[in-house]
């Protein structure tokens, strides 16, 4: 009689093993909603990821440092702390993308969980899809995220995306920006140098530093400006509008230099 344990497997088992990810990231809950915690789990786990779950704020902050997750899920409603509280202790020792889920919808609470320091703010009820996609860009992040020097002293690579017809080439280390019109090495493509002022080239140099992440105005005006011009909003859309005049096609209809209404400016993610 043939023993079962040595039979072969079906070709559907075998064919579902093999599609598993060489490596499934790990996803740091921190949720005090028990059945948030499991409709996440079950989300994440069906989707190829490993999941550790934390309930309490205390708890979660040290799971954050010492299990390494690829990516934490942050609610800013905990029990014995808030969530923003929560988002600076780990951005005290960890770099780890950081999307806040929470309830709290008004646009100052966005502004402030970016300014804290998280990645991404998904406002609840939100989608699977969308979870999954915030996710995926997370990822993409924190496998290029540079270090805490970057660009100061160390050198990036160039930046390149199109766009709406038109490719966008930044070289921080040569200071060279170009705009292609048309797809680069099709016939017909001018390539032309945009011509930036030092002011304009070091605002779009901190952009390109944290393409496809968004930032607030306060993060942009205190790192490019000084703190002395954190609150200095319309000086920053002068200068946004500039740009936006020198690299878009339609700076009416910016794809470059992305507004997030009364939050602040994103880049476009490099597709090169």
């Amino acid at each position: 009689m043939n023993d079962p344990a040595h039979q072969p497997r079906p070709a559907r088992a075998q064919s579902l093993q093999a599609a598993q990810p060489a490596h499934m990231p790990l996803v740091l809950v921190i949720e005090d909603e028990e059945p948030i915690r499991r409709f996440l789990r079950a989300t994440l786990e069906a989707n190829h990821y490993r999941v550790k779950e934390a309930g309490t704020a205390r708890e979660g902050t040290l799971l954050a440092v010492t299990t390494y997750p690829d990516v934490i899920l942050l609610d800013l409603g905990l029990p014995d702390n808030d969530g923003l509280n929560v988002t600076r202790s780990i951005r005290k020792e960890s770099r780890t993308p950081i999307v806040v889920l929470s309830a709290r919808g008004q646009e100052s609470d966005k502004v402030a969980a970016l300014d804290a320091g998280a990645d991404d703010y998904l406002t609840k009820p939100f989608g699977v899809g969308e979870l999954l996609a915030r996710l995926r860009v997370a990822l993409r992040h924190s496998s290029t995220a540079p270090g805490p020097d970057a660009g100061r002293g160390t050198e990036l690579a160039p930046y390149q995306t199109t766009l709406g017809g038109r490719t966008l080439r930044i070289d921080l280390s040569a200071r060279l920006v170009h705009v292609t019109d048309a797809a680069p090495g099709q016939a017909g493509a001018e390539r032309r140098e945009a011509r930036l002022t030092p002011m304009e080239f070091k605002l779009l140099a901190f952009l390109v530093r944290h393409a496809g992440k968004v930032l607030t105005h306060q993060m942009i005006l205190k790192e490019v400006w000084g703190p002395q011009h954190a609150s200095d909003v319309q000086y920053l859309r002068v200068y946004a509008g500039e740009l936006r005049k020198k690299l878009e096609v339609d700076p009416a209809q910016p794809r470059f230099i992305v507004t997030e209404p009364g939050v602040g400016y994103r880049l476009a993610e490099a597709n090169r």
